[in-house]
């Protein structure tokens, strides 16, 4: 929906609530007007059942007003004397229009000092447990998210088994899209593993102002911008649409930002002419292939000194084997295994096209070693429209400047001519940045060489802590909790330092101190 059809949607929604409620209003003291009034209406039902004024803030947050919502049903006939389970239950599944029966069949009274306390211990429980799902949503939604890594796409710098805290407020914090979903799940409810969301209606997109831009080689999480719902399909096979804030999120670095002209010279990124430089603490990897000169490789024994995991290495012939996800130090102290006589990193010659390299329409020779160059879209500038920017920037126009925000685009080619909705175009200007997202595991990451740039909608948020760190390969239970990445910045230069010990003190100091004081409040 756009913003035109969400302003009418709010006026129906205030015709409705007048409709539903103002002789409610008017026995409860207030003149009937005041029921059909925008915002000002809702100021004066928190004052009518008694509640605080900045409830109405919550009402108008995304996924935020989806659980306030039946709170206020409940407690609009809960303070006219209608308490009854059976009366709850009739204002949550009518969606609020059990009202209309109470306004208009029945002879209710308003109860000014209703008591608002919980009259059953059950009660008491929904009653905290309500509000403490609309503080972790607020906090899940705009200011810090948990993450997990689920991929080695940029193994050495985030592990596989890391569990994050994403921040929302330092790119700025993108408001909901979908405007009905669960709280505090992504795309799938768990255990029942079915949608958590309604494709329709959808908010129009905004984000709330941050504080940082996107640096170059930045961490980002965002949201997958070729997302398509494998898991959810019914028996024809028939897949669904899914909103960009419900995207699988994904987690890579941010090597080309907005007016970059990139490209990958054997597996190196290179910014306009220059090789990037990546901070200390990335740590590229690459696929290394080797003759081996017998066979004493020990599955541990790789991965506790190289950190060669289980399925990353094997032989292609008796006389040729291969390692991934390695980092250069690591093939350099592994040129020197005793069943190692020669390794070399593999790399795709330039000029070899590969298969499911971007623009993906096999009429470009490029591969994920040797890629580009290519330019990263700035909101406001605009590019030539020929035959070679009609492949790169078709997606771009038609899915995220088109559909995705309600445009209908469709780009096209007559001949050599490019059109744009059926009209002759010869440049385009952009409407949002766009991103390069690749992992440090450069064989090992589908990312922008695969499916290409990320919009600015996409984004999602900048890992920030890593709170806990589990190794799956490691042996024994003990072993495979990385203490040394606990509590550890995701920025920053040098070795990564853990704060857990620190956490620990601060955390003991606070058991003390809470225990003296109820000492002291008993004495």
């Amino acid at each position: 929906m756009i913003l035109t059809e969400w302003f009418i949607f709010f006026l129906i929604l205030q015709v409705i609530h007048f409709l539903g409620t103002w002789k409610l209003y008017v026995k409860a003291g207030r003149k009937a007007w005041e029921a059909i009034v925008p915002v000002y209406n809702a100021v004066v039902l928190m004052k009518i059942i008694n509640r605080p004024w900045w409830w109405v803030i919550l009402l108008f947050i995304p996924v935020i007003n989806v659980i306030m919502l039946p709170v206020i049903w409940v407690e609009t006939i809960r303070s006219f004397g209608r308490n009854s389970t059976q009366d709850t239950i009739l204002a949550v599944v009518t969606l609020g229009f059990y009202i209309f029966y109470v306004n208009y069949m029945l002879d209710v009274s308003y109860l000014e000092n209703r008591d608002l306390k919980p009259r059953t211990a059950t009660g008491e429980w929904i009653s905290s447990i309500l509000f403490a799902v609309v503080a972790a949503t607020i906090v899940h939604t705009y200011f810090m998210q948990p993450y997990t890594i689920p991929t080695g796409s940029l193994e050495r710098t985030l592990l596989v088994g890391d569990f994050l805290f994403v921040s929302k407020f330092h790119y700025g914090a993108r408001t909901p899209m979908t405007a009905v979903s669960f709280p505090m799940v992504h795309d799938t409810i768990p255990l029942v593993r079915t949608k958590s969301y309604m494709s329709k209606p959808q908010y129009p997109y905004f984000r709330l102002p941050g504080f940082q831009k996107i640096k170059r080689n930045d961490i980002v999480v965002f949201s997958w911008p070729v997302d398509t719902v494998s898991k959810f399909r019914d028996r024809s096979n028939k897949g669904y649409y899914k909103p960009i804030d419900k995207k699988s999120n994904y987690v890579k670095r941010c090597v080309g930002v907005p007016g970059d002209s990139l490209s990958v010279v054997d597996g190196y990124v290179h910014i306009n002419g220059e090789k990037n430089v990546l901070p200390d603490r990335a740590q590229l990897q690459f696929s290394y292939t080797g003759t081996p000169k017998g066979n004493n490789f020990n599955s541990q024994n790789l991965y506790d000194r190289y950190k060669i995991k289980p399925g990353e290495f094997g032989f292609l012939s008796p006389s040729e084997f291969v390692a991934a996800g390695m980092t250069e130090e690591a093939a350099s102290k592994f040129k020197s295994h005793p069943s190692v006589a020669s390794i070399q990193r593999d790399i795709t010659p330039k000029g070899k096209a590969e298969y499911g390299i971007f623009p993906n329409n096999g009429k470009v020779n490029w591969n994920r070693d040797n890629f580009g160059p290519i330019y990263i879209p700035e909101a406001g500038k605009t590019v030539k429209m020929d035959l070679k920017s009609f492949s790169l920037y078709r997606r771009i126009i038609e899915v995220y400047e088109g559909s995705e925000l309600g445009i209908d685009n469709k780009l096209t080619v007559n001949g050599t001519q490019v059109m744009l909705n059926g009209k002759p175009i010869d440049n385009y200007t952009f409407k949002q940045d766009y991103y390069w997202m690749m992992g440090d595991n450069r064989h090992n990451s589908e990312d922008s060489r695969a499916w290409g740039y990320v919009p600015a909608n996409h984004v999602v948020g900048k890992p920030v802590f890593v709170w806990f760190s589990w190794d799956s390969n490691a042996r024994g239970l003990f072993n495979k909790i990385r203490w040394d990445r606990m509590f550890t910045t995701v920025g920053g230069s040098g070795k990564p330092i853990s704060y857990f010990k620190y956490f620990l003190i601060a955390l003991f100091g606070w058991i003390v101190y809470s225990q003296y004081r109820k000492r002291k409040k008993g004495a």
